[in-house]
């Protein structure tokens, strides 16, 4: 594969986990019960992690801003994203005497559940200056906007736009006190159904942000403006780990997105990322297979002899 023009320089900020990944599980554990997996998996996860593989892996330049998880998980998530050509840089090491910051995955044949453990601060402190020579700022989940909110000023100041995954947070999610501006601020906020739901509950309306995509699973995703709506059906695969799969597909919109695609398309290439992010075990597992899949769907790919 080829890749068209020069690449975006991309910084993804938000909260890494070692991902603990149970597949083929039959039904979630209840309490005083017991549930057996059929396979496991240690990985590397985190939104801002997943959404940085998938633009990597389609030839963009990437930079994490994340704390790694507290030994032993931290040499294995290092480890792990160097492999991803994901540059380290902006990174920093849990202050000794942390919990390691670790998540465990359920993952059925259509859906997940997670039980995490976070610790400390989202994000190392970042100087205004190490924003320069960026294109874009990536947030993995809403909470780490809500604790670090000096990110939008920062990276408007360096002329970077800005997108925001939600990222269920059960106190988040009950509060809405402070979310619609946060949300107002970016250019692209990208919930899942369920989480945009729950913020309408709160009174958060679907077009607070300039441009809202709310991922739907296996119904696709649609897109709000201000003044106009867009949808993209995707297609049934066999899902082994839906683990990261909104992840993803903030990738494929992002890399879309930067190239001032349309909004149909932004969505499309989307659904191809999310739908690869499915076909293996943790987050970026199903994602080597990526550029076959995207390149069906987006003209600015193509495939190379």
């Amino acid at each position: 594969m080829t890749q068209p023009s020069q690449p975006f320089s991309v910084l993804c900020a938000g909260r890494l986990y070692c991902d603990l990944v149970f597949t083929d599980v039959p039904r979630l554990p209840t309490m005083g019960t017991e549930t057996f997996a059929g396979g496991l998996g240690l990985h590397t996860g985190g939104g801002a992690f997943i959404t940085a593989v998938t633009l990597a892996k389609l030839g963009q330049r990437l930079s994490l801003l994340s704390t790694f998880p507290a030994a032993p998980f931290n040499k294995l998530t290092e480890i792990e994203i160097l492999q991803n050509d994901i540059n380290i840089d902006l990174c920093a090491e849990a202050p000794l005497g942390s919990d390691p910051q670790v998540t465990v995955a359920i993952a059925s044949k259509n859906d997940r559940a997670f039980l995490s453990r976070k610790s400390g601060a989202a994000l190392p402190k970042i100087h205004a200056d190490k924003m320069n020579g960026f294109h874009h700022l990536h947030i993995g989940e809403l909470r780490t906007l809500k604790e670090h909110p000096e990110l939008i000023d920062l990276a408007r100041d360096a002329k970077l736009t800005i997108s925001l995954d939600c990222g269920w947070d059960d106190e988040l999610m009950n509060d809405a006190n402070g979310l619609a501006k946060l949300i107002a601020s970016v250019d692209i906020f990208l919930p899942n159904e369920m989480e945009a739901n729950q913020l309408k509950r709160l009174g958060i309306a679907e077009n607070t942000a300039p441009l809202t995509v709310i991922k739907c699973g296996s119904d696709g995703a649609r897109a709000h403006t201000k003044n106009d709506f867009f949808s993209a059906e995707t297609w049934s695969v066999d899902v082994i780990d839906a683990t990261g799969a909104g992840d993803a597909f903030n990738g494929g919109f992002i890399y879309e997105w930067l190239r001032n695609s349309p909004i149909d398309q932004c969505l499309r290439t989307g659904n191809a990322c999310g739908t690869a992010a499915v076909q293996g075990r943790g987050g970026t597992g199903g994602l080597n297979s990526l550029l076959e899949l995207v390149a069906v769907n987006s003209p600015n790919l193509q495939a190379s002899n």
